[in-house]
């Protein structure tokens, strides 16, 4: 059997002869052995180990120690290139203190400037303490390794390490947590602040003839030490509520029942009083119990921040409560303005009674040659109401200059039509000539020609005016009431519009409202050229109200894209108009045009100025403001030199003078021109 092939090797007696090889001949095996486990695993932990081999009896040697430095360096240039210089510094003074650091440490503890403050909350707080401490247990000293081979100078170990940095993680967190409760607190009183400025500027809005003078810290008083004492027991009764429920919150039963007895007796000691001479004599000794009470409050409840969010809380109410009886007095207002008093009622049928049994003979007016004579005068007045018609009538005649050369149009409706005539038959206005017409009686005037019309008999006007889910309460009615308005239903308001159908042979007709009064003669506004126009107003913008914009939608195209909403708006009630003009420019087809387009209420609400408005722009002549003053039905604060001078005096608005929510001081111009002592007058109870 042949013998196996043997592996060829080396040795230093390879050059001896045969007899060396035979002795060799169990060597190689154990060769290969020694190179299999002493050898190999030495190269490979020397590899391992980045190529050198340390000397464990001498690891301080010289050699060690420039072999171990030189590793410092390059580590250190290392994570020069990947850390910046703050954290270098960091690590350096964490290594001073604490000792090695080492790869794990920074694994598991990134820098707190890595984070984002602004994630940081109480919950992850928590969540990083828990992990700390699981891998603070978990962590072990045989799966560290070392940056440099330098051991602790006080020789602790990775958990000393660990805690140390859980401490300085401790100390960042809170400082975040700090400065994250000051920003809060910052910005909560921030907010704070825009609140009560906020109250403030809505405060300065109420009227404080609603609220009452009362408060001593008022400025705009016109003596601040006048009926001091009133506003001083009404400034305790508000104080003594803040601080009971304050005392109610806290449980203070005792100091809570002892202020709202005070309370109840402060409240019945000032009473309506608006003046200190209105106060009953016990009131010094209610002030002073009530100062008391409030001292000894205030040493038990006062905390600044409640009492002012508590006080702002009560102004911030007393403001709704304001705007909610706003809400109210303008409904009430509009629905006293919509009705006719029971007087003027009466005087209405006892007149229709006596017209209809008047003889046929006896029920027409003398010189009724005049009414289309183009030469004289001539007024349009609609009216349902005959006390006011009266009042126009005899006011424009006795201020003429020439009564006989006036001509007065009446148009009232059916139901008022007999009371009217009967009215002045029995009181002709002197020498001036006058007609009464019914609207029921124009026939021309259908829902086929008149859109108006059309639209009043629609089904959905109807389900505006009498759909049965009104509003109930006072304040959720009075936006749209003033639109409900049954003047709005009637065509005696719309008749404006039609005048040169009503009186084809006249060139020029001054139109009246029935809530004027006429005080100087008007004839000179037949003299003034409106210089090709065809209506001659007043105008009435100031520099930012009564201009377009105030009357029409202008988030229709159809409005913004036709006027100017800074265009100045006019006056109805007192106009001067030509017919002429108004047939060539077609006048009443603009109108009718207008009305279609707003069937659906889109461009305007109901009323006449707004399709008035448009219907004359750029066709209305501005006359001087003399001639026409408005607001005695809303404007408390019109100048008398102002009423005296006006040529017209105009009641516009809810408080028109025959109601009895007038102003009273602008009354006596309306009644002036009423003859109270007529037997129909006294007989319906109407008096002054």
């Amino acid at each position: 059997m042949a013998s196996p092939k043997r592996l060829p090797y080396s040795s230093a007696g390879a050059g001896g002869g045969g007899g060396a090889r035979r002795g060799s001949g169990a060597v190689p095996p154990v060769v290969v052995l020694v190179f299999l486990f002493v050898v190999a695993p030495s190269i490979f932990f020397v590899a391992r180990s980045g190529g050198h081999v340390h000397v464990a009896s001498d690891p301080r040697g010289a050699d060690g120690n420039q072999e171990t430095d030189w590793q410092e360096q390059l580590a250190t240039d290392n994570l020069k290139s990947v850390l910046s210089k703050e954290v270098i510094d960091a690590i350096a003074a964490s290594q001073q203190e604490t000792g090695t650091l080492n790869l794990d440490f920074f694994r598991d503890h990134p820098s707190p400037s890595w984070k984002t403050d602004d994630l940081v909350d109480h919950k992850m707080n928590a969540n990083l303490v828990v992990d700390d401490k699981a891998k603070a247990q978990n962590s072990s000293a045989d799966h560290v390794i070392p940056l440099t081979h330098k051991a602790p100078k006080d020789g602790s170990d990775g958990h000393q390490v660990d805690t140390a940095a859980k401490m300085a993680r401790r100390k960042l967190r809170e400082a975040r947590r700090e400065k994250r409760a000051i920003d809060l607190v910052r910005k909560d009183d921030e907010a704070l602040v825009k609140l009560e400025n906020a109250a403030i500027e809505r405060s300065k809005a109420v009227d404080s003839a609603v609220l009452g003078k009362y408060s001593i810290w008022r400025k705009e008083n016109e003596n601040e030490n006048s009926d001091s004492t009133v506003r001083l027991m009404r400034d305790q009764i508000i104080m003594a509520r803040v601080y009971s429920v304050l005392a109610k919150s806290r449980n203070k039963h005792g100091i809570y029942q002892e202020l709202q007895s005070r309370i109840k007796e402060s409240q019945r000691a000032v009473g309506e009083a608006t003046a200190d001479a209105d106060l009953h004599h016990s009131a010094p000794d209610k002030i002073r119990v009530m100062g008391q009470v409030l001292t000894k409050a205030r040493e038990e409840l006062y905390d600044c921040k409640v009492i002012s969010q508590r006080l702002r809380a009560m102004l911030q109410s007393a403001d709704e409560q304001v705007r909610s009886l706003k809400k109210q007095s303008t409904f009430l207002s509009q629905l006293a303005a919509k009705t006719i008093p029971n007087s003027i009622h009466c005087l209405s049928m006892r007149l229709t009674i006596d017209y209809y049994l008047l003889p046929l003979e006896k029920r027409k007016f003398p010189r009724s040659e005049n009414l289309e004579n183009p030469e004289l005068y001539h007024y349009a007045l609609f009216s349902d109401n005959v006390l006011a018609a009266s009042v126009v009538v005899n006011s424009t005649i006795m201020n003429a200059k020439e009564p006989e050369k006036h001509v007065f149009h009446l148009v009232t409706d059916k139901l008022n039509f007999g009371a009217m005539n009967m009215w002045f038959l029995l009181n002709p206005p002197g020498k001036a000539t006058i007609h009464v017409e019914n609207v029921d009686e124009f026939k021309w005037l259908n829902s086929s020609y008149c859109p108006v019309l059309r639209q009043l008999e629609s089904v959905a006007m109807k389900e505006y005016y009498f759909k049965a889910d009104r509003p109930t309460t006072l304040s959720a009615g009075s936006s749209n009431l003033k639109y409900r308005n049954p003047k709005y239903l009637s065509m005696l308001n719309h008749l404006r519009f039609y005048l040169p159908q009503i009186y084809p042979k006249l060139d020029k007709i001054l139109f009246l409202d029935d809530d004027i009064v006429v005080q100087k003669d008007l004839t000179g506004l037949w003299d003034v050229d409106l210089n090709g126009m065809v209506n001659g107003a007043v105008f009435t913008c100031g520099e930012s109200f009564h201009r377009f914009d105030k009357y029409l939608n202008f988030s229709n195209p159809h409005i913004a894209r036709n006027f100017d909403p800074n265009a100045c708006g006019w006056a109805y009630g007192m106009n001067i108009f030509d017919l002429k003009q108004w047939k060539n420019k077609d006048i009443t087809g603009i109108y009718h045009k207008w009305q279609n387009m707003n069937e659906d209420r889109v461009l305007w609400k109901l009323g006449t100025l707004p399709p008035g408005l448009m219907t004359f722009y750029k066709l209305t002549h501005p006359l001087d403001k003399s001639w026409h003053v408005l607001g005695l039905g809303y404007n408390p604060s019109i100048d008398r030199s102002e009423i005296d001078n006006a040529a017209v005096a105009h009641y516009n608005g809810n408080m028109k003078p025959w109601l009895e929510l007038a102003m009273t001081k602008y009354r006596p111009y309306w009644t002036r021109y009423i003859k109270y002592d007529h037997p129909y007058i006294r007989g319906c109870n109407l008096s002054e």
